[in-house]
């Protein structure tokens, strides 16, 4: 598999995983109240990064940045293509032919680093939530949100590979 099959397959899975965590967060957000992440401080965060300023004590209160809306949700898509992307490199065509659950749980897993020890920390929430009111919570919803994409992973990977 050439590099550009590597990214076009990337992409089109990092997509679809990406709508299914998101689909997920609304149907969460309805029948059980539990809020989504809000993807505007994702751009928050990355605007005011293009300021020069990379931690928080906290990103809600941080003033906001023109675009921050668009920027976040477009970051969180290619966050999902990257490490889709990763998934297919590491594992290769013969799990684009026959896609299994586990490499997809495992990138899952693997993603939820992102938000514990990079964005959480940056945001002034600790490493993994540990300076908010409830860690285990936060870290409970961060993990349950990056199994739900990594199970993304795995769906769109069978549908793709069903349609091809």
């Amino acid at each position: 598999m050439n590099i550009v099959e590597v990214m076009v397959n990337g992409a089109v899975i990092g997509t679809g995983a990406t709508l299914f965590m998101d689909a997920v967060a609304v149907g969460k957000q309805h029948l059980a109240g539990i809020a989504s992440l809000d993807y505007r401080l994702v751009g928050r965060w990355l605007g005011h990064m293009c300021q020069g300023r990379f931690s928080h004590r906290s990103i809600a209160a941080a003033s906001p940045t023109r675009y921050e809306q668009l920027i976040g949700w477009g970051f969180h898509y290619l966050t999902g293509m990257v490490f889709a992307t990763l998934l297919v490199a590491s594992a290769g065509s013969a799990w684009l032919a026959r896609p299994t659950l586990l490499p997809a749980l495992l990138t899952g897993l693997i993603s939820v680093a992102a938000p514990w020890l990079l964005m959480q920390p940056a945001w002034g929430m600790g490493m993994a939530g540990a300076r908010t009111p409830k860690p285990w919570v936060v870290r409970q919803k961060s993990l349950t949100t990056h199994l739900t994409f990594g199970l993304g992973l795995y769906i769109t990977a069978r549908l793709l590979a069903a349609c091809g």
